[in-house]
């Protein structure tokens, strides 16, 4: 299965960055100190052929359907994961079940008021939540969908009863709400609340060139101007194209490429001419804190429709995910947050928040449906949320983007090996040759230093266990280089432990 750009899985989940992400057998990466079109893989890549089995491919949804150019372009390093195809007529909105229901239930016994922790989103009761809150509360949403139900039903009896009594007084039995809206829960900790307050620091970001166009997303990540968001959403303008980011109020603003990181899926636009506004950037979290389970908040422009806000949960951590356009583009790697919070093309490149509002990763791949990149997800070739999306966790994309701006390019750390980058779920074997017949391990590399050989087969580093090439690469990449790692591996059927010291590589070329 590949996934598309928006996502990553337990074993490393091929996803692509606009439509599946092909995966070729037999592909390598180098881990050692070249690096071919592709950082090293998590230890060095050279150029690598997108992985091939255990990841599951996955497909950035970045660019909404805003495309004017070839369908299904759009994907990681075209300008946005999801779709550079031709403009789709959105369908109009279809209004939800059960938006009404019977009255509310009697208050729980007393307590103080508060949220009950298995969600942060719930409305407190009066009097503080009682003992059977979460038991009401799933009958309430029950009872909605079936009054919902049973008024669409009931229509044509109603309609065909005053056709026969037109003789009546015409008294009517609706009943109007006298709620205060300011009863409603729209704290600074709800989702209206945050949402609120995050939306005017979020962008809609187009990108256009090489005749393709492309809708993503994007926050501000400092008062100087900068954005933060995806490569894939950036790629196509940053190469003589053009980008601008537009905010929730509409004011619009054109952009340049500060530095982009085609292996960690990051970049770093600078808005022009932004001396008018203040800029509110993003509270950062600590994406290594998030435990599963934890809510969530997604915000961005799916299928071009700016500043949507969707909810849901931290559905897993460290996915190993290999995103990619299916265009040919090499792959992308992450350890992701999963959320099933609905992601779709056009969410890329937005912030996924916490249940404080704080940033804890950058939304980026998508599992699709099928496991391809079939179905309709804003152009031609791309489908939409299956509840499986994939963010680049927070820690890891402020670190990248600290040396974008500094310098304008990446900095990967590496274990100076190529590796092969399948491994059916076996672990990740160093090649017997690198790229163009090269040594697999050079002289003085990290690798070679801490005992390692060709054939030996990773199947851990620190505590993570590795099942594969994509894996590997993803692990070492959430590292930085000079920080020490311990690798288990196996030799000739035998365990060994070995202490390794990251070193780096710059750019990605």
């Amino acid at each position: 299965m590949q996934p598309q750009h928006e996502t990553r899985s337990d074993s490393p989940t091929n996803a692509s960055t606009e439509g599946p992400g092909s995966t070729a057998p037999g592909g390598s990466a180098d881990a050692g100190a070249r690096g071919g079109a592709i950082p090293g893989s998590g230890a060095g890549v050279g150029t690598p052929a997108p992985p091939a089995g255990p990841p599951v491919a996955m497909n950035k949804p970045e660019p909404g359907d805003t495309g004017q150019g070839g369908v299904g372009q759009g994907g990681a390093g075209q300008g946005g994961g999801w779709g550079y195809g031709p403009n789709t007529p959105t369908p109009p909105p279809v209004p939800p079940y059960g938006s009404g229901g019977g009255p509310a239930g009697p208050a729980g016994p007393g307590g103080p008021g508060g949220v009950p922790p298995h969600d942060p989103w719930a409305m407190p009761p009066a009097g503080g939540p009682g003992p059977d809150q979460g038991k009401r509360r799933r009958g309430a949403l029950l009872a909605g969908v079936v009054v919902a139900a049973l008024v669409a039903g009931g229509v044509g009896g109603g309609l065909g009863f005053w056709a026969a009594d037109r003789g009546s007084n015409g008294d009517t039995t609706t009943i109007t709400s006298s709620s205060d809206p300011k009863t409603l829960n729209r704290s600074p900790k709800s989702v209206a609340g945050i949402a609120a307050k995050a939306l005017p620091s979020v962008v809609t970001i187009q990108s256009s060139g090489g005749g393709e166009e492309g809708t993503g997303t994007g926050f501000v990540f400092d008062k100087e101007g900068h954005i933060l968001t995806n490569n894939h959403v950036v790629a196509n303008g940053a190469r003589g194209g053009k980008l601008t980011a537009t905010f929730s109020d509409g004011k619009k603003y054109s952009a340049q490429v500060v530095g982009e990181a085609q292996g960690y899926d990051v970049a770093v636009i600078k808005l022009k001419g932004a001396g008018d506004r203040k800029l509110n950037p993003l509270p950062l979290a600590n994406s290594s804190g998030v435990a599963v389970g934890d809510a969530t908040i997604a915000i961005g422009a799916p299928f071009g429709l700016s500043g949507t806000v969707t909810t849901g949960i931290i559905s897993a951590k460290n996915r190993p995910v290999a995103s990619s356009d299916g265009q040919g583009a090499n792959p992308s790697y992450m350890s992701a947050l999963q959320t099933d919070a609905s992601i779709n093309p056009g969410n890329s490149g937005g912030p996924l928040l916490d249940a404080q509002g704080a940033v804890i990763g950058i939304n980026s791949a998508i599992q699709p449906a099928g496991g391809g990149g079939g179905g309709g997800m804003g152009g031609q070739g791309q489908s939409g949320s299956v509840g499986l999306g994939f963010a680049i966790p927070v820690n890891q994309a402020k670190r990248v983007a600290g040396q974008l701006i500094k310098t304008g390019q990446p900095v990967y750390p590496v274990i100076g090996a190529t590796v092969e980058l399948g491994g059916g779920g076996n672990g990740a074997t160093i090649s017997q040759n690198g790229e163009g017949g090269s040594e697999s391990i050079p002289s003085g590399s990290p690798a070679e230093k801490a005992g390692l050989k060709p054939g030996d087969r990773i199947t851990k580093l620190n505590d993570t266990v590795i099942d594969s090439g994509p894996t590997l690469i993803g692990t070492i990449w959430t590292h930085k280089p000079g920080e020490k790692v311990k690798l288990t591996y196996e030799r000739d059927g035998k365990a060994h432990t070995a202490e390794l010291t990251l070193g780096s590589r710059k750019g990605d070329k």
